[in-house]
């Protein structure tokens, strides 16, 4: 059940994870956030937005030692074999913080008023719900949830947009995102070429 929270006048420390991980198998598996989108690799544009809304910064890999010279603490996935619900788990359980705006790797065009204001909400899990359904990799989760995502990945339960059980949840839904999305670009991920493509022709700032 969705649970309505007021917003906090006060914002408590949040960090945020990029998840890389993946076989990218549609991409020829490519590595999708060196991918430059108006002429920038899409993991610079992430971390450019990410530091401003939070800190630490850190990636959350699966392989080894593509990442360990961009100057971002880089940790080992604990669940390389359960998709991004896996990778979720371990940006949650490796946070310094009780908060985490967790994101995916390939999506170029985050926005930062839009993760300013998924910062200032207060529940165990803040999310995105589009049209299209729920994006579990924009959102903030809080280690409450780490129980209920654990026993996930031990059933073999690995969609990630099934909500975790038994926590607070606040949904930013059609409406509010309208007004951080005039362009519908918010997320946009890189799963084929065709999304590569289309990703170089949108506006970019």
């Amino acid at each position: 059940m969705t649970a309505h929270q007021p917003v906090s006048a006060t914002r408590s420390p949040l960090a945020a994870a990029i998840l890389i991980g993946g076989r990218a198998s549609r991409m020829g598996g490519v590595c999708k956030a060196m991918l430059t989108v108006g002429g920038t690799p899409i993991i610079q544009r992430q971390l450019e937005t990410l530091r401003q809304v939070a800190d630490p910064v850190y990636l959350v890999n699966s392989a080894d030692g593509r990442f360990e010279d961009i100057g971002v603490p880089v940790v080992r996935d604990e669940f390389p074999a359960h998709g991004s619900l896996g990778g979720i788990y371990t940006a949650i359980a490796q946070s310094p913080h009780d908060r985490t705006l967790v994101v995916a790797c390939d999506m170029p065009f985050l926005n930062r008023a839009l993760l300013e204001h998924m910062a200032r909400l207060e529940a165990d899990l803040v999310i995105p719900r589009t049209p299209r359904g729920y994006e579990p990799l924009c959102a903030v989760y809080s280690r409450a949830c780490l129980s209920s995502i654990r026993a996930r990945l031990a059933r073999r339960e690995l969609e990630a947009s099934r909500l975790p059980d038994g926590v607070r949840i606040l949904e930013v839904g059609p409406e509010a995102l309208a007004a951080y999305d005039p362009d519908g670009l918010l997320f946009v991920n890189i799963n084929t070429p065709h999304d590569y493509e289309r990703a170089k022709e949108a506006p970019t700032k």
